[in-house]
Order: C-alpha cells, then structure tokens, then sequence
C-alpha cells in the first residue's frame, strides 16, 4: 500500500515530522518543572509526574521517527550538500535521540515515591534543559543544511535545457 500512503504523506516526509520533536523539547522543561511542584505540593506522583513521564516518551519516540526519516533522504541530499554538514546534523540527531532515551529511563523512575523518586523527577527536570540545548544544536545544524548548504535543491525541479528562468519581481523593478 505504498501508493495509498505516499498520496497523503508529503515528500519529503523528514522535513514535515521534524519540527514535533523541536517542540516538544521546548515544552518539556516547562511540564517537568510543573510536574515536579505538583508532586511536592502532593499530587500524586503516578499522576502528575505521568504526563510528565508521557512527554518524555514522545520527544524519545518522535526523535526517532525524525531520524528514520532522515536516513530515508540521506542519500538524495548528499548530493547537494557537504558531508561534513550532513555528518554534524546525523551526530547531533543520534546524541538528541540517546539522550532523550536517557533521560526518559530516569524520568520513569519518577513515578515513585518516596526519595528515589524525587531524586528521579529532579535530575529528569534537569535532564529535559540538556534534551532542549541538544535539540537546539540538532535544529541548527539542520536549518543549515537548509539554508546555508541549500539541501532543498535536491527536490527542486530541475529546469528543462535550453529554458530560462522568469526573473524575480525585484529583478523588474531594478531595471
């Protein structure tokens, strides 16, 4: 069913999905320091500190799906851009992904009471600043393979020989 799926995916599919992971690092900091007040001031832990807990998971799970398909368009973008700006933004994905796993394995700890338990929500908390500053480094380094090194021009329409551009409309306006 390849055929059914690509009708309502876009192409390329990694641009599309790897904005949700960005935006759930921004947010999970934010959620961790409310579950981790909403515990001290005697939620129950399972409770608060598992939305908390649900947020990790998906920042771990989307990192992923981004990654997957990343490597899907490896080899078209390649072509167009330096490797070594495509190894930079590979290298700052795989670490995003590993240390979202980490985290969220330290993050499902806090789910239980006691010390072990805010001791796991407190370095959880910690950890989501790393995951943002890492899933910062990974949004740079991609929106310099975009912007900088011009990766989109490997699924730009190559103009026919022998056919000429239309100018920009400030081109008109200079002349």
């Amino acid at each position: 069913m390849p055929g059914i799926l690509s009708t309502f995916l876009p192409t390329p599919l990694h641009p599309a999905v790897v904005h949700l992971p960005m935006a759930l690092a921004v947010l999970l900091p934010v959620f961790a320091v409310g579950g981790l007040i909403a515990v001290q001031r005697g939620a129950p832990a399972l409770r608060a500190w598992g939305i908390v807990l649900s947020l990790f998971a998906a920042v771990s799970l989307s990192a992923w799906v981004s990654m997957e398909t990343g490597e899907d368009e490896e080899e078209k973008v390649e072509r167009v851009v330096p490797e070594t700006a495509l190894e930079t933004h590979e290298e700052a994905a795989e670490q995003f992904l590993w240390l979202s796993l980490g985290v969220l394995t330290v993050a499902a700890a806090g789910v239980l009471n006691g010390r072990a338990g805010s001791a796991a929500r407190l370095i959880a908390t910690v950890g989501s600043l790393a995951t943002l500053a890492m899933g910062y480094r990974v949004g740079h380094s991609g929106g310099a393979l975009v912007y900088t090194h011009g990766a989109a021009r490997a699924y730009a329409p190559q103009p026919s020989s022998g056919s000429v551009l239309p100018a920009r409309a400030s081109d008109e306006h200079d002349q």
